[in-house]
């Protein structure tokens, strides 16, 4: 995975941050961490999200370890990110809605 992490296709560097989608505590998070570095400052779509939804995903076990790594992170990482991963993390308020008028 490490190796896919830096290969020039899009969809093996894709595949190396989401290969742990279902391992939940189980998680390898220097391999996750090895992983997402070579695409933390990517500009791609599909990194960030990528990223983010590694992140999220294991906030669901331990929300304190990536709201840490989000912190120690968060100039390199893009604001989508950042957004995903702490899905799972923080309630934040919602806007409410117009109200449309009949």
């Amino acid at each position: 995975m490490r190796a896919w992490s830096k290969s020039k296709d899009l969809w093996q560097r894709r595949s190396a941050i989401i290969c742990q989608l279902a391992f939940k505590e189980n998680a390898d998070l220097k391999l996750l961490y090895d992983c997402i570095e070579p695409a933390i400052g990517e500009k791609e779509f599909f990194l960030r999200k990528a990223i983010g939804w590694a992140l999220r995903q294991h906030a669901w076990t331990d929300s304190a370890e990536v709201i840490r790594y989000v912190k120690k992170n968060k100039s390199r990482l893009s604001p989508l990110s950042v957004r995903e991963a702490l899905k799972n993390c923080i309630s934040a308020p919602r806007k409410p809605r117009n109200k449309l008028r009949a």
